[in-house]
């Protein structure tokens, strides 16, 4: 039977959806669409008459601004002054009756933007399109429609009046997966989701999921309600656990006042849920307040940035006690964050009890981050016994069970015990599978063995497993076993975090071992061109040390207060201040354990530059191995005893999705976790979840490569054959296979055992594989308008696996410069491998004639001592001259302009706007003109950019 067709899927899809009250309506083209606009906004508006003049107006207040400003457009009203001079306002979308718009679908649009596109099926809500479905035949890749909409979201949705600007969400399918996601241009294929039931179970079949998903109420309500436009101008939609969490919260504050909470596994977005549940229900008019509670000065901060970056202004961060009693008097003020400390000591000091007594039957709805950790002490009691009308919901990623209660801070509770039911789950199998978090490659690392001679300890840390019986203080502690482990990171770090692509954080049993640590890291990085940056923070109170080294008390991570109180403990102050001096050195800043305040900004700056990925490794106690979120970690060094909630959350910092590269988070234990990490898997999924969590071991992704080596030589035995292949269908298939081989590389080499003789395929024909990988690459991105669409446009390529920043113009002069002293048949073949090397790697590509010429030309005529990085810089010069002024005749630029443009990109880090273009040109072109030629120019200046500008490092 053969497979259904694209036009048969997206006919049954029409029909479907014409029963689930759809109206279709043909629309062939913009013209078409503007027609059936005014028909729609007429009728939504209480069928108001719009004259050609008024519509006029109207589109034009539409046709304003990019996909984000349109998105606030369509949810706000537009004051329209009529002809008469009467004022309506017109609605776009009905936010308070979601129901209540008008539903219609169409198929097949056309529009003329850069190349002639036709869209599959559009959903029109009020006239606007605002759902765009994309359809493939069953069997062929869902990357293939994704690939296809950012297609076309270059070529055409801006096309006219950029009517399809206003989508809000795609959809793709192949009729057997279907996934949503909002839209935003710069959106990669993570961030695409499947939708589920509210056990979570996948609604992939495309009749399934429109059976649901695209109910007109419910699509309706997704768009009015359950997305985000954020601070940082981006679409966001809520995944189907946050939507039925979120729900469940709202309708359990409607329907009841009993307690609950949410179990969503750690990094799976508990904070857009929250916030999206406090937003929904602080708009309840019998809801007093929402207080969204966290239980550290640190959570204060980065939650309340995370809610201000959702909604500018939405949360007033309470900065001490006295402001949160101002803002609990404050009635306009519906929604506050703060920390259970502070909150504890509003309720209970004498001086703020007179002015709250009126709140204490006033309906409050009480939201706790991290619950697990903040709700088992007499604070908790405090506030039931002070709030008599509070409802109380909690956030976990790891709760509390009878397994692991017993004893945890003194008390013998559950979280069900405190709150109640669990209104919805989510766990991390369930993360996994949907590709919302990623797997955890976990390496156990240190044998100890009593020497022959003498009744000592004999340290190896290139071994599996620590040996049973050995686990003392004193062991532990040893200069000779952290000496090892330190030269064991600095010697495995690069390939572990590919560097410079990710970074580590590194926990430790107590603060007398970190200073030892940080000590060794220094001594050991004296001298080195390019030392790690190694950083440390922890609290400087005194007695904070675990008296167990466990670092844990029963799986909770003590909490370290990144303000310290109290008594101060000198030696580690001072320790710390040493190394702050280190940091300010390091990045020029000017911080100190001085006072309070000036280390909580040496807080923050560190949070924020391990974000950004400028810390290599991170020197930890305790503190950031909770709620700290930063994507670009993904390896966590564990010399430190976990278990339960402490070890999932800690080495849940390492599995945040970012891009293809980072494939999984690793966890590298220096002391055997291995029981407990099953344990903790089993508390917080199920038994049978270690495969689903956990990476398999090496040896199998090797067998996993050399399988994937065999289908590559079916399609292409050598590496000349890939030029020979019979038509793009099987280069296709070659770049399938290729790519294919370098995904589970990627995995391979994070692997401390990662050896290239356990391959199938040597390294220089995987190199030579890839350049030719490139060149189908190149192939379609140099693809000219109106040409025929290549199959080879289906295929993401994911360049960022091969991508290296450290592979640039000065590393290939560098090699140059010894080429150039070697004897000539050794040189020659030396030459081969540096051509071959600059067509393998992706940025130089650009440069890659320019360079083969220099080698070939300029090269032999050098002497042996001769300035090799003079020559090529004067040679590089000459062309990148040449090619500013043949862009600047050809374009008609104003040199002196085009110079600012470059400026700008350089210090800025951005292509030019259209405006900057149109002030560069020495005339000023026609307004039918003016797009193609400002795409052409675009197009030529990023080109001339990626060859002369980026890569070069620093020549």
């Amino acid at each position: 039977m053969p497979l259904q067709s694209e036009y048969a899927l997206e006919t049954s899809l029409i029909k479907q959806l014409n029963g689930m009250e759809y109206a279709s309506v043909v629309i062939e083209d913009e013209t078409a669409m503007l027609a059936n606009l005014k028909r729609q906004l007429e009728l939504h508006n209480n069928g108001i008459k719009l004259s050609s003049n008024e519509f006029e107006r109207v589109l034009n207040h539409l046709n304003t601004g990019g996909i984000f400003e349109r998105a606030k457009l369509l949810r706000d009203r537009y004051e329209l002054k009529r002809d008469n001079n009467e004022t309506v306002y017109i609605r776009f979308l009905n936010s308070d009756d979601w129901c209540l718009n008008e539903f219609q679908v169409t198929n097949q649009v056309n529009m003329q933007g850069n190349r002639k596109n036709r869209y599959d099926v559009t959903l029109l809500i009020n006239g606007l399109p605002l759902v765009q479905i994309e359809l493939k035949r069953r069997g062929a890749e869902l990357k293939v429609a994704f690939n296809q909409i950012n297609r076309y979201q270059h070529d055409s949705y801006d096309a006219g009046f950029g009517l399809f600007q206003y989508v809000q969400l795609f959809i793709i399918s192949n009729g057997v997966n279907t996934k949503y996601f909002s839209n935003n241009k710069h959106q990669s294929f993570k961030q695409t989701f499947f939708w589920t039931d509210k056990e979570n179970k996948r609604l992939s079949d495309l009749h399934e999921f429109s059976a649901e998903f695209l109910k007109p109420c419910h699509i309706a309500k997704m768009i009015t309600h359950y997305m985000v436009l954020t601070e940082e101008k981006v679409i966001k939609v809520l995944r189907p656990y946050q939507f039925y969490a979120t729900e469940a919260l709202v309708d359990r504050v409607k329907s009841s006042s009993e307690n609950a909470y949410i179990w969503h596994t750690t990094g799976s977005g508990k904070t857009l849920t929250s916030f999206k549940a406090s937003q929904i229900i602080m708009r309840n008019p019998k809801v007093h307040k929402v207080m969204f509670v966290v239980d550290r000065k640190d959570l204060d901060y980065q939650t309340a940035r995370e809610f201000n970056g959702f909604s500018k202004g939405s949360v007033d961060e309470t900065t001490d006690t006295r402001t949160l009693v101002k803002q609990l008097t404050d009635d306009s003020t519906k929604l506050i964050l703060t920390t259970i400390q502070k909150l504890n000591n509003a309720i209970m000091h004498p001086q703020h009890l007179a002015k709250l007594g009126d709140l204490q039957d006033k309906k409050f709805v009480f939201i706790f981050d991290e619950c697990h950790r903040s709700q088992f002490g007499d604070t908790h009691q405090n506030i039931k016994k002070f709030f008599r009308n509070a409802q109380m919901f909690g956030f976990t990623g790891t709760p509390i069970f009878a397994d692991n209660a017993t004893g945890s801070l003194g008390h013998q509770k559950t979280t069900k015990d405190l709150f109640g039911d669990c209104l919805h789950k989510y766990v991390i199998v369930d993360a996994i599978k949907d590709e919302n978090v990623l797997r955890f490659a976990v390496e156990y690392v240190g044998k100890y063995t009593r020497k022959a001679s003498a009744n000592e300890l004999d340290i190896a840390t290139d071994t599996d497993i620590e040996v049973a019986g050995l686990d003392t203080k004193e062991l532990l502690d040893s200069y000779p076993r952290l000496e090892k482990i330190t030269d064991y990171i600095l010697t495995h770090h690069a390939h572990k975090t590919k560097q410079p692509d990710f970074t580590a954080m590194f926990c430790v049993s107590s603060v007398e071992t970190l200073i030892k640590y940080y000590e060794l890291f220094k001594q050991k990085q004296v001298g080195l061109v390019k030392p790690l940056k190694v950083a440390t923070i922890f609290s400087y109170a005194a007695n904070e040390e675990d008296p167990n080294a466990n670092g844990l008390v029963n799986g909770l991570i003590p909490e370290e207060n990144p303000m310290p109180e109290g008594k101060i403990n000198t030696y580690s102050r001072d320790k710390l201040d040493g190394f702050i001096a280190d940091y300010n050195a390091m990045f020029g800043c000017n911080y100190s354990t001085s006072d309070s305040l000036s280390f909580y900004k040496y807080y923050q700056d560190i949070a924020k530059r391990v974000r950004q990925g400028q810390v290599d490794i991170l020197l930890v106690v305790n503190m950031f191995l909770t709620g700290f979120d930063s994507p670009r970690l993904n390896t966590l060094y564990v010399d430190k005893n976990l278990k339960y909630h402490g070890l999932v959350q800690a080495f849940s910092r390492t599995n945040r999705i970012l891009n293809d590269k980072k494939s999984q988070g690793n966890i590298v234990c220096f002391r055997n976790l291995k029981a407990a990490t099953d344990e903790a898997i089993a508390l917080f999924s199920n038994k049978d979840a270690k495969e689903t969590v956990l990476l398999e071991p090496y040896e199998d992704y090797v067998k996993q490569f050399n399988d994937a080596t065999l289908e590559l030589l079916k399609i292409a035995p050598t590496v000349k054959s890939v030029d020979a292949l019979p038509d793009e269908n099987a280069e296709l298939a070659f770049a399938t296979a290729f790519r294919e081989l370098m995904r589970i590389k990627n995995v391979l080499t994070s692997f401390a055992d990662f050896d290239e003789a356990d391959l199938a395929l040597e390294p220089q024909k995987f190199e030579d594989y890839k350049s030719k990988y490139l060149d189908l690459h190149d192939k379609v991105k140099k693809q000219t308008e109106g040409e025929k669409a290549s199959v080879l446009e289906d295929i993401d390529f994911e360049l960022t696996l091969i991508h290296r920043d450290e592979i640039n113009v000065a590393y290939i002069l560098n090699l140059l410069v010894s080429l150039n002293k070697l004897p000539p048949e050794e040189a020659k073949k030396r030459q081969k491998e540096i051509i071959d090397l600059v067509a393998g790697e992706i940025q130089l590509r650009s440069k890659r004639q320019l360079i083969e010429e220099f080698i070939e030309d300029n090269l032999p005529k050098l002497k042996p001592n001769e300035d090799v990085i003079g020559a090529f810089e004067s040679y590089w010069n000459n062309h990148k001259q040449a090619a500013f002024q043949k862009l600047c005749e050809d374009e008609n630029i104003v040199p002196e302009k085009f110079a600012r443009v470059l400026q700008t990109y350089e210090f800025q880090n951005r292509l030019p706007r259209d405006g900057e273009i149109v002030e560069a040109l020495s005339f000023k072109p026609k307004i039918l003109e003016r797009k193609t030629i400002l795409e052409r120019v675009a197009d030529k200046i990023q080109n001339f950019i990626t060859t002369f500008v980026e890569g070069m490092g620093g020549v």
